[in-house]
């Protein structure tokens, strides 16, 4: 069983309960009618990367769908949340790639998804043996890495919220659905 096509949402949820406040981020995300299965973190070769709208479009009520999700909740007022999804596709596509997940308290969007795409392309740089210097930031390393001619290209999904501030569940996801061949 390996993926053939993958495609990314996001989603958040608010509800007085916990887990109807996930499955209203599920639903924001327009994967609710899935029996999710988690998976960990390989683009596979070749792996087709498609618009959330295409790939949402072949999911079927019930279905068992692998996916690597983040996923975040509070319940506390304000309390800013979010989950990320990293990318890091390597320049030779038939060889693996990287997806990361990141869920964090306290961090805006683009700070999340920087984290969950920098954690991506430097899992996938250790494994095709690119030279970097762990201490410069992100945007320096993303360079190096473009310029080494192994990573084609790094990107991420993300989602962030402010807890209710009436104290209702809060939950925000971010998730690469995988689809097999259909």
């Amino acid at each position: 069983m390996i993926p053939k096509k993958i495609f990314f949402v996001k989603g958040v949820g608010v509800h007085r309960d916990k887990l109807a406040s996930f499955e209203l981020a599920l639903r924001d995300a327009g994967i609710e009618n899935q029996n999710l299965v988690y998976v960990s973190s390989i683009l596979p070769p070749n792996c087709e990367i498609i618009p959330k709208s295409k790939g949402v479009n072949q999911l079927n009520p019930g279905q068992i769908t692998f996916c690597v999700m983040a996923r975040n909740e509070t319940n506390e007022p304000n309390r800013l949340i979010s989950a990320s999804i990293g990318l890091a596709i390597p320049n030779d596509r038939s060889t693996y790639g990287y997806l990361s997940e990141h869920h964090f308290f306290g961090e805006k969007a683009d700070i999340s998804g920087d984290y969950a795409e920098d954690l991506a392309a430097t899992m996938l740089a250790t494994t095709l043996g690119i030279e970097f210097d762990s201490e410069k930031a992100w945007n320096e390393r993303k360079q190096e890495y473009i310029t080494s001619g192994k990573i084609i290209k790094t990107t991420h999904t993300c989602q962030s919220a402010e807890g209710n501030k009436n104290g209702l569940w809060t939950t925000v996801i971010a998730a690469a659905v995988f689809l097999m061949d259909q």
